[in-house]
């Protein structure tokens, strides 16, 4: 193996916490993991907070290579732009905050001051590239898009067709709100959901959303983080994966889905449409209750429906980028900075 230069790889603490799973740490676990089999020296740095950031960074080396999560950096936007003088800055950007509907204008503020000044940035998806571009923060050639792969898995084999699983964290943004409302709408009384996800984050969204479930009558279960053996059963038994997401980079749980071959009902929100380009899936307008409902009732009633977005994700996986094509693309942008 040819030995690769080193890398600072600087983080959110916790990516490797099983209670915190998050799409940005699976994605920031992987690209690590992938870049120490292909010879990379990966010294990692976790920080809490705008102090930890600024503490990480002033220990590194001038000249040094860092590669700097996008959340991280945008708690210390000042420390990350004086840095970026003496350091080789790379910044790795899961979402733009800007994104967001009720974005706090400090917050976006603090992440267009640390983009500008990267000398590279790896952006999740085309979508939040262009954001970057149509912000005026960067320059597509100063961008390089690496999508997040999906790990080969068994292909879904539901026994229900009126089974449906939500993955992700509970969150206004994730659109599960918008979820429980269509499946009050459903014409056919007989569907199940899973909702799977930490509460944490977002309490009083989760508070309402389990009242609102628990007035379903039972049919939707809400069971708080699940990863391995637990969530991979609920993959391979569930009939569609629904992603109802306001805003979205990529969708962490919809390449899941593709992977297996599972069939999607998703929100056309941000990322999600070339996630699923290909086929495979329904895509609804962000936020409406009453499309959804009507997409997961043409799911349930229409075999032939059925038939057809199960051949498409079927075709649609073997198509799906590996997590090696996504660490590829990641060494290039190292490697060009």
């Amino acid at each position: 193996m040819t030995a690769r230069p080193g890398v600072v790889f600087l983080v959110p603490d916790g990516i490797d916490d099983a209670g915190r799973v998050s799409g940005g740490n699976v994605y920031d676990r992987h690209v690590r993991d992938g870049l120490r089999a292909r010879g990379w020296t990966v010294t990692m740095a976790e920080a809490s907070d705008g102090a930890g950031v600024a503490s990480a960074l002033r220990g590194v080396t001038d000249g040094a290579l860092v590669l700097v999560d996008g959340l991280a950096a945008g708690w210390a936007p000042e420390e990350v732009d004086a840095s970026s003088r003496r350091l080789r800055l790379v910044l790795l950007m899961h979402m733009s905050a800007a994104a967001f509907p009720d974005a706090d204008d400090e917050v976006v503020a603090a992440e267009s001051r640390a983009v500008a000044c990267a000398h590279r940035v790896i952006a999740t998806s085309r979508w939040t590239a262009e954001q970057l571009v149509r912000r005026g923060l960067s320059t597509q050639d100063r961008i390089t898009v690496a999508p997040p792969g999906v790990v080969a898995a068994e292909v879904s084999a539901p026994d229900d067709d009126r089974r449906f699983l939500c993955v992700g964290v509970l969150a206004p943004h994730k659109g599960q709100d918008t979820l429980l409302a269509a499946l009050t709408r459903l014409r056919e009384p007989a569907w199940s959901c899973t909702l799977v996800g930490s509460a944490e984050p977002y309490p009083e969204f989760a508070a309402r959303l389990a009242d609102e479930a628990r007035a379903l009558g039972g049919r939707v279960a809400l069971t708080g983080v699940l990863t391995g053996e637990r969530l991979d059963e609920l993959y391979r038994r569930s009939a569609v994966l629904v992603a109802p997401s306001r805003v979205e980079s990529a969708g962490m749980a919809v390449g899941e889905a593709r992977g297996r071959g599972l069939p999607v009902v998703a929100a056309a929100a941000g990322g999600i449409p070339e996630t699923v380009a290909g086929g495979g899936a329904i895509l609804v307008r962000p936020g409406d209750a009453e499309e959804l409902a009507g997409a997961l009732d043409s799911w349930m009633a229409d075999p032939r429906l059925r038939a057809r977005l199960r051949r498409e994700a079927l075709a649609a996986r073997e198509r799906q980028p590996r997590w090696d094509d996504t660490v590829t693309r990641v060494t290039d942008a190292l490697e060009a900075a």
